[in-house]
């Protein structure tokens, strides 16, 4: 098979570890700069042009789409859905994970745990009102757009919190609201899924002082085994959002396992190294066994 990793930097841990895996798998494996392609449509169909050449014989992706690039990356994976190839991850479950308010409307309908979170338009004087739907201080306000912890502040108190709110709302920013759950104590679980299986998981820890887990605020990562909701959570989210390939973020609270964050392009750095598992070798094992499988489906229609 012929995989392409789409990355726009070919040195990250990530898409070093997915090339070694195809190309011990048996495949070729390829590294194509998603923001550099050009997307040719036209009557004789689609097609994809990178680095001055017409792309051909690609039999799968697995997109390593960056937040900043959302939109023109996921228009490359759709092209490369459209011309035949499987997608690890599919364009449509990528734009309705990267939206963060969709996300959480979405696993909210499927009855995932998660904590309170409120959405509103801004109105003079509302700020007081939004603090009271998620249940008061303290809280967590997030920008819609934040990504690796940026944009996620704490507000210890009623005062602060409306403020900030304010301050957010004043530069047109788009914020969410949500509950602070203190049990978990600055620590949050990252559980890796891959076709319907958490395949590795790990407990982030938040450095000495800071609320936020993330490895990029300097966050420590170690092996936990989770529980049979924590799983079943996981699982949940990942399905309720279409997506084969996830890394679901979730707070330990005293009512169970609380929905974070569902990410179509986790890093794969932090949850090897934390697990000792070869999450690269799984996905590709994932994409071989649907690649065989759409193969054998079209032999048969014939």
């Amino acid at each position: 098979m012929k995989i392409a990793i789409l990355s726009r930097n070919p040195n990250l841990y990530s898409t070093k570890r997915l090339f070694q895996a195809i190309q011990e798998a048996g495949h070729e494996a390829l590294i194509i700069n998603h923001s550099v392609c050009d997307l040719i449509i036209e009557q004789e169909g689609p097609s994809i042009i990178y680095k001055g050449e017409k792309v051909l014989g690609v039999d799968a992706i697995i997109p390593r789409i960056g937040a900043s690039v959302t939109f023109y990356g996921t228009a490359v994976v759709r092209q490369f859905e459209l011309m035949g190839a499987f997608a690890a991850v599919n364009s449509q479950a990528i734009v309705r994970s990267r939206d963060k308010l969709r996300s959480l409307q979405i696993l909210s309908k499927a009855g995932l745990g998660m904590p309170k979170t409120a959405f509103t338009n801004f109105s003079k004087g509302g700020e007081k009102q939004i603090v009271e739907h998620v249940g008061g201080a303290p809280l967590i306000i997030k920008l819609l757009e934040g990504t690796q912890g940026l944009g996620v502040v704490l507000a210890e108190t009623k005062k602060a919190g409306q403020s900030v709110i304010e301050a957010f709302h004043g530069l047109k920013a788009r914020i969410i609201v949500q509950e602070f759950i203190k049990e978990a104590k600055g620590a949050d679980i990252r559980a890796f899924v891959v076709n319907g299986k958490v395949v590795g998981a790990m407990k982030r820890q938040g450095a000495e002082g800071e609320f936020r887990s993330n490895l990029h605020r300097g966050g420590m990562a170690t092996v936990i085994k989770l529980s049979r909701a924590e799983k079943a959570a996981a699982l949940g989210a990942a399905k309720a959002l279409g997506l084969d390939v996830a890394g679901v973020d979730m707070l330990q609270s005293a009512r169970g396992p609380l929905i974070l964050e569902v990410n179509s392009s986790p890093g794969l750095e932090g949850i090897e190294k934390a697990t000792g598992v070869n999450i690269a070798g799984e996905i590709v094992k994932f994409i071989e066994e649907k690649v065989k499988k759409k193969t054998s489906t079209s032999v048969n229609n014939q």
